[in-house]
């Protein structure tokens, strides 16, 4: 009796079960069903949107008085969406990654837009990066040496990407100043005497336009003086090299050496290893420095060094002729490192990302080698280079 009752039992809750999740008794589905499903897409998509709208918004050049509204904006839209919705925000420029990837903690950072400067003031420019652990290390590393090595000067900051700057104000709430925010702060604080000195690999697009813009408050103070960027003056050709570009190579490649475990270059040529390191690259005339940085390479006797760039400008800096280039020298394992200040976004996703087009992908995939590693280190965070930065300082104050 008792089975017969539990089988009765078991078929009414499968009709009432049919009933209400299968249609009435001709088998039609509910009809609201998919309705619901394809309304709540839609909100999560036009959410999305209005995200990538805003993002798309701030990814400019040119600072507006409508800049910081527009940076809390998209912020609070961005914590406004659910982490489904945050995978869909897609634009021209916009990525979930723009608000979600991890780059460090913004906090360690100094902006050094305080006021209260005095008369003498070396303003530090860097074109920026959105990578907190990298712009701590390496751009407040070269600041905070020149600040060391001059206690009597007061050190600003000044970046020249305006798209850098709105993204961290966006993301950590952290507020740099561009180049005009900076010397306008300069002028409103009675600074007399003005250094500025450019973090800048070399004489390129990025330092003309520092100049030009500086050129605009020249006569806003009693002195203005513009120190070299880290490779010093440019030169004609490939074969003109300085001290500065020696003292450069030099440099960077004991620091790759070391980090790769090797007692020195020679033992690293022995293991079959080619250090290749990567520039930006650009279509500036500056673009020779490269070429004299590769010339420099083979005067100090670094065989397997090679130099690189991500533009591939000049065309021997290719990657396809870089790696053609180490393949043909005979070494079987690479490590790449970037020939930049900054371990920034070039670093971390044309250097060494998963892409196919990075160039830790194209190496690998070319066949040629048994092994492809990254050192994911920009110039800035290493002491003897900061310590270039402080002497072309020091040079332009006249010490």
């Amino acid at each position: 009796m008792k089975k017969k009752i539990t089988v009765m039992l078991l078929a009414s809750m499968v009709g009432a079960l049919c009933l209400a999740g299968c249609g009435a008794e001709n088998g039609t589905a509910p009809a609201d069903n998919g309705a619901v499903t394809s309304e709540s897409s839609d909100e999560d998509q036009a959410a999305a949107d209005n995200v990538a709208a805003l993002i798309d918004a701030i990814y400019v050049q040119e600072r507006t008085e409508d800049t910081d509204k527009q940076c809390a904006d998209a912020k609070a839209a961005w914590d406004a969406l659910t982490d489904a919705q945050k995978e869909l925000v897609e634009g021209e420029y916009a990525d979930p990654d723009y608000f979600g990837n991890d780059t460090g903690d913004a906090s360690k950072d100094d902006p050094r837009n305080q006021d209260e400067i005095g008369e003498n003031e070396i303003l530090v420019v860097s074109f920026g990066t959105s990578f907190n652990d990298s712009r701590v290390a390496d751009i407040k590393g070269i600041e905070d040496a020149i600040a060391a090595a001059y206690p009597d000067w007061t050190v600003r900051r000044a970046f020249t990407a305006q798209i850098i700057i709105n993204h961290v104000q966006a993301r950590d709430g952290e507020v740099i100043d561009n180049m005009d925010q900076a010397l306008a702060r300069a002028v409103d604080n009675g600074v007399k005497n003005l250094v500025v000195q450019p973090t800048h690999l070399m004489h390129g697009a990025e330092y003309d336009e520092l100049v030009a813009v500086l050129d605009e408050y020249a006569d806003k103070f009693d002195s203005v003086v513009i120190a070299e960027p880290l490779l010093g003056e440019v030169g004609t050709d490939a074969t003109v090299i300085n001290k500065d570009k020696e003292a450069v190579a030099t440099i960077v490649v004991a620091e790759a050496v070391k980090l790769a475990g090797y007692d020195d270059l020679d033992a690293a040529a022995a293991d079959g290893v080619a250090f290749v390191f990567m520039g930006h690259g650009t279509s500036h005339t500056a673009k020779v420095s490269y070429s004299q940085m590769q010339t420099q390479m083979a005067e100090l006797g670094y065989d397997n060094v090679f130099i690189g760039t991500v533009e591939g400008e000049p065309e021997e800096t290719a990657c396809e002729a870089v790696i053609d280039a180490v393949s043909a020298a005979g070494y079987t394992k690479v490590i790449i490192r970037p020939l930049m200040v900054v371990a920034g976004d070039h670093a971390n996703n044309d250097m060494a990302g998963d892409d196919e087009d990075s160039w830790k992908s194209m190496f690998t995939a070319s066949g040629k080698f048994e092994s492809v590693d990254c050192q994911i280190n920009g110039l800035g965070e290493i002491p003897e280079i900061q310590e270039i930065y402080v002497q072309h300082t020091a040079d332009a104050i006249g010490e």
